[in-house]
């Protein structure tokens, strides 16, 4: 069954109701006498895929760990679901809502692909030391339902053969999509991937195009940085476009690529 095009699945939603789920109001962010992110401001609908896309350096990767709490911002606001971020460290931003992908691949290498699946849940679990040392009742029908949930994940990903696998011993293409399940496991509104399509051939990036839209379908928003642009331009409901810190575009796909400061950026790169 062939893939949707690009905003097919959102564009009469859109039209009739934007709802905005990421809010980010003129952030910057400098690093000593290199700023790195200058007043950049954009929202990300509930329900779309928005890309974030720029030359090395732009500033795309900075903005993510600005938005996941690993950096501080130094002027601006983050929102999500109307709660701010900023400010916030990691694992508050997580329990808000927003998981992520690293673009190198994170996963624990001596643990299953269900064991990481299971750290991921451990995200939205109750139950406390001491219901796990004295095995209480309710602390063993918790950890069942995230076992069978864990499970659930990795056959989302297409990866349920795997389970008992270590990760390190997975392909290629299933630790990142291994990394994702993870991601899944935190019950996120917002899941922010990182370079998720790098170092993947041809099969598993389309693979992994169908695997989103899926998830974009079931309800989930994506938030895509992405170096292949013909994924990107292919998949996005919406991008912005950064360079050197500054945002120099916004719009659909079709607007994004006649942009002549975008062109400009890429140095005329014929995949724009």
């Amino acid at each position: 069954m062939s893939a949707p095009k690009v905003g097919n699945l959102l564009s009469s939603k859109l039209d009739a109701e934007l709802t905005p789920l990421l809010t980010v109001t003129a952030v910057s962010k400098a690093f000593g006498g290199l700023q790195a992110l200058s007043d950049i401001s954009l929202q990300v609908h509930a329900g779309e895929i928005f890309g974030l896309i720029g030359p090395n350096g732009a500033g795309k990767t900075t903005l993510f760990n600005a938005l996941t709490g690993l950096y501080s911002i130094d002027r601006g606001e983050i929102r999500l679901n109307d709660a701010r971020l900023d400010g916030r460290p990691p694992h508050q931003v997580l329990h808000a809502g927003l998981a992520r992908t690293f673009q190198n691949i994170r996963l624990f290498a001596e643990m299953t692909a269900l064991e990481n699946v299971l750290v991921g849940r451990h995200a939205r679990t109750t139950s406390g030391v001491v219901g796990a040392v004295l095995r209480l009742p309710g602390t063993r029908r918790e950890e069942a339902d995230s076992r069978e949930r864990a499970a659930a994940l990795l056959r989302r990903v297409g990866i349920a053969q795997h389970a008992d696998r270590l990760a390190k011993n997975l392909p290629y293409g299933d630790q990142r999509r291994l990394e994702i399940a993870r991601a899944l496991a935190t019950e996120p509104s917002l899941l922010a991937l990182d370079e998720p399509a790098a170092g993947m051939n041809k099969a598993e990036r389309a693979a992994l195009r169908e695997l989103l839209l899926q998830l974009q379908a079931d309800g989930l928003t994506l938030l895509l940085i992405e170096h292949d642009v013909k994924l990107v331009m292919g998949l996005c409901t919406r991008l912005a476009v950064l360079d050197y810190g500054v945002k120099i575009a916004e719009g659909t796909p079709d607007v994004v690529s006649r942009d002549p400061k975008v062109i400009a950026a890429y140095l005329g790169d014929e995949a724009i």
